[in-house]
């Protein structure tokens, strides 16, 4: 009794926590709910066993746990974008709760009944444990390891209580009696809820935190990584460069004339081109590459383990591929646009901030020079030397 009263404590607790996350629109949270609700309601029914009809402690209570582990089973194929065999869930069910009627009132049998119940129940753990595949995002392998496993384990788990009932099938028994075999089995039917919905509860919250991560680190508009988030995979690849010795490069590539676009096609179009440009630029450059949005039109590519000729090798073709003219809008017809390029190689002894002041001067130059181009910047001044010819105006006159 103590049991099913804290299981069903568990089960309301795991509801409110759910209700927490209904506006999160996560997938699976409806269902998942509607399971916690069936559950208190079912297991207060068993608590009530002898004191409330038959039919109610037995047919009714068990017909709303069989539904609990049906929703918890259709919550988690939402949640990972499979399809619910709804008509499969409902026969096995249905199945389940014909021995339940049928060792009732047919041939009384508290144990088969048990086997019945169990068997669905293990089935449909195993299905959960058999959909949590292992994820790609690292901030959802553990919480989707947990859940895998609890499925796993509450699956072998029915396994055993129906083997273990149906070899003394027709002896008496009690729900409620205090034995410690009835109090391992009834623990594994009755907390398999409470585990299952925890790990759905985590796999929810890991999925909306990876959602804000990927919002944080990535340009809303264009999906190419944001400032911030360049800026951090810059300074580590830095490091990595100069432990390993290895080269880096950078690429600061700006629309020409985007204002122009603007003006004369609308901002929705000058959106679509910057949007076109992302992705052209990720079919050109290499998988390791890294393309951000740093503001406005301007993009940034950085090239790890790479030497001034693969920089260019990927330089020149990104600059012929974004000069051809998209089809970015229907009705707009093909709006061509054209990019500058500055290029920068990482130097001995530099920093983000100078290699980035050595692309962005590269790209001012490309810009003076008539637009359209690739400009690779030199060498780092000593100190005490002039500055570069052409390389003096400020960037703030780029077009």
């Amino acid at each position: 009794m103590s049991l099913l009263l804290v299981t069903t404590a568990l089960s309301v607790v795991m509801l409110l926590v759910l209700s927490s996350l209904t506006r999160s629109e996560v997938a699976g949270i409806r269902e998942w709910k509607q399971a916690n609700l069936m559950a208190v309601v079912a297991l207060l029914l068993f608590a009530a066993r002898g004191a409330v009809p038959d039919v109610l402690s037995i047919e009714l209570a068990n017909a709303l746990y069989l539904g609990t582990i049906t929703m918890i089973c259709a919550g988690f194929r939402r949640f990972l974008g499979l399809p619910v065999p709804w008509r499969l869930l409902a026969g096995g069910a249905l199945g389940a709760l014909s021995g339940v009627v049928f060792f009732h009132y047919m041939v009384e049998s508290a144990a088969l009944r048990i086997v019945s119940v169990s068997i669905f129940h293990g089935v449909v753990c195993a299905a959960i444990g058999i959909a949590v595949r292992r994820p790609a995002e690292p901030r959802l392998r553990y919480p989707f390891a947990f859940t895998r496993c609890a499925a796993l384990v509450l699956a072998l788990g029915h396994a055993w209580r129906a083997g273990f009932y149906i070899v003394d099938a027709y002896q008496p028994y009690s729900l409620l009696e205090a034995s410690f075999y009835n109090l391992v089995f009834f623990a594994v039917g009755t907390l398999a809820l409470p585990a299952l919905t925890l790990g759905a509860v985590m796999m929810a919250n890991a999925r909306l935190i990876a959602a804000s991560a990927h919002a944080a680190d990535h340009d809303h508009l264009t999906g190419a990584a944001s400032r911030r988030a360049f800026f951090a995979f810059a300074e580590r690849e830095l490091a990595r460069a100069e432990r390993r010795g290895s080269g880096l490069g950078l690429l600061l590539v700006d629309a020409d004339h985007f204002k122009r676009i603007n003006d004369t096609f609308g901002h929705g179009v000058g959106d679509l081109v910057l949007r076109d440009l992302v992705e052209r630029t990720q079919q050109v450059i290499r998988k390791i590459d890294y393309c951000a949005r740093l503001g406005g039109e301007e993009f940034a590519v950085l090239l790890p383990d790479a030497d001034s000729r693969t920089v260019l090798a990927v330089a020149q073709p990104l600059r012929a591929a974004l000069e051809r003219a998209p089809q970015v809008a229907p009705g707009a017809g093909r709006v061509a646009y054209t990019v500058s390029i500055g290029v920068a190689m990482l130097e001995p002894g530099e920093n983000v901030a100078g290699l980035m002041a050595r692309a962005d001067a590269a790209l001012y130059a490309a810009k003076a020079g008539g637009r359209n181009r690739v400009e690779v910047a030199d060498a780092p001044e000593k100190p005490g030397a002039p500055p570069p010819d052409g390389l003096s105006g400020s960037p703030g006159a780029r077009a």
